[in-house]
């Protein structure tokens, strides 16, 4: 880099092109400048270069587990095996419903949960929505109001076995929702029951081509993040009812009324 400087005009010294110097009695020479060089970046620190580690095997652990997260997801649905007690659907896609219905009227259980269901959704509406279902909807569903999320969904399949004294079920939700739905109901359950999951496999899902689908990965992604938080979480608390952090998430803490509450009564018995 060089800088240019004024000096005195010399006429001695003087060149072609000086006669403006000569006019104003100055002239501008080109002189050469030395820039400082920058200073030399410190090395790392042996805590830093530790830290830095330790969040790249972080990260590479977070990476690997969602691929194993989504290599474990069922790609098809599959006929449970053997039947249960009871089949809870969790709502979260028409589907669901229809595919627990079908359970239901296959005999793979004798009564049905539908597990938070929308205050505005009634048990004829479901029925307009399934009209060749409507005589099992009738004698057999129980609808569920007050679930607001997967923990809420565990807490009320629990009150529900309890009250039937089922000691199997059947656990319908989409095959991505289905690890943490799982994780859930064994919590809830402390393990003294049998839960066979019938993953339902979302219309318009390719769990096998993801990647090439924002939306999918964004799916995936939230729930695997999810799961991690479920799995941990459960591993710290003795009762979902009374964690703090359920209530955190559930906005409130579970209401204790009677087990008969817990689902809208039945129109008849089944004969």
């Amino acid at each position: 880099m060089t800088t240019r400087m004024a000096r005195a005009f010399d006429p001695r010294r003087a060149g072609p092109g000086d006669e403006l110097a000569e006019l104003t009695g100055w002239v501008w020479d080109a002189e050469p400048r030395s820039v400082p060089a920058a200073p030399a970046a410190r090395p790392l620190g042996p805590v830093a270069l530790t830290i830095l580690g330790l969040g790249g095997l972080a990260a590479v652990a977070l990476v690997a587990g969602f691929l194993a997260f989504v290599a474990a997801l069922d790609r098809s649905e599959r006929v449970p095996q053997g039947r249960a007690d009871g089949i809870v659907a969790l709502t979260g896609g028409a589907q669901r419903i229809g595919d627990a219905i079908d359970l239901l009227a296959g005999g793979y259980g004798r009564r049905l949960l539908i597990t938070g269901v929308n205050e505005r959704t009634s048990r004829d509406e479901i029925a307009r929505l399934n009209p060749t279902q409507r005589h099992w909807i009738d004698c057999c569903v129980d609808l569920d109001y007050r679930a607001r999320n997967t923990i809420g969904n565990a807490i009320e399949t629990r009150r529900w076995m309890r009250h039937n004294r089922f000691s199997t079920v059947a656990v319908v939700t989409s095959n991505y929702h289905m690890p943490r739905t799982l994780i859930e109901l064994d919590h809830a359950l402390q393990g003294g029951d049998r839960i066979v999951p019938h993953p339902v496999i979302a219309e318009g899902f390719d769990g096998a081509d993801w990647w090439h689908s924002p939306s999918a990965t964004k799916l995936l992604a939230s729930e695997y993040l999810k799961f991690l938080v479920a799995w941990v979480r459960t591993r710290f608390e003795t009762d979902p009812e009374s964690s703090r952090v359920a209530i955190l998430i559930g906005r409130g803490k579970p209401v204790k009324a009677p087990v008969r509450m817990v689902a809208e009564p039945l129109l008849r018995d089944l004969r």
